[in-house]
């Protein structure tokens, strides 16, 4: 028997993604970004998270999705990878649907070479692709992340 999978669901433009249940924080309205000097082009810039600077990444980039501006109407997913917080912007999170093993299906088989995603599951409303945190930033930009952000506690804490 294949367990269940627990996934939050979430719209950019008019395509439907997910990421584990098990990995996400909470939802929240869209605040102010900070925009974040020399960080790698995927971060948009960072928030403030009850004394925690947690970097906003740009998924529409990865995702090669039109670029458009952050708007109030916007959510932040706040989610969590083995090493650090992060948040995304996105349009909307519709919820969390339960999905067996069986219904999830190989990204290869949907289209071959897809990157940052380890799964495809069918709803009723469409196709959702399953977000692959862990690979999201190369080690390039977790790196190059990491020093950034290590230069603004810095400066924080000089002031």
């Amino acid at each position: 028997m294949n367990p269940a999978h627990q996934l939050v669901v979430f719209s950019l433009d008019e395509c439907y993604y997910a990421l584990d249940l098990s990995v996400v924080e909470r939802t929240e309205r869209m605040v102010e970004v900070t925009p974040l000097p020399q960080a790698p082009e995927i971060v948009v810039g960072v928030i403030d998270v009850r004394g925690r600077i947690v970097p906003v990444l740009n998924i529409r980039k990865r995702f090669r999705l039109p670029e458009r501006p952050l708007a109030l109407t916007d959510q932040l997913l706040m989610a969590r990878t083995a090493g650090r917080a992060i948040a995304f912007a996105v349009d909307a999170v519709l919820g969390v649907v339960e999905c067996s093993g069986q219904e999830i299906i190989e990204p290869v088989s949907v289209l071959p070479g897809i990157e940052y995603v380890k799964g495809v599951v069918r709803l009723a409303d469409g196709m959702v692709f399953i977000h692959d945190l862990e690979g999201f930033l190369s080690l390039e930009e977790e790196h190059a992340l990491e020093t950034t952000i290590g230069r603004v506690k810095t400066a924080t804490f000089q002031d």
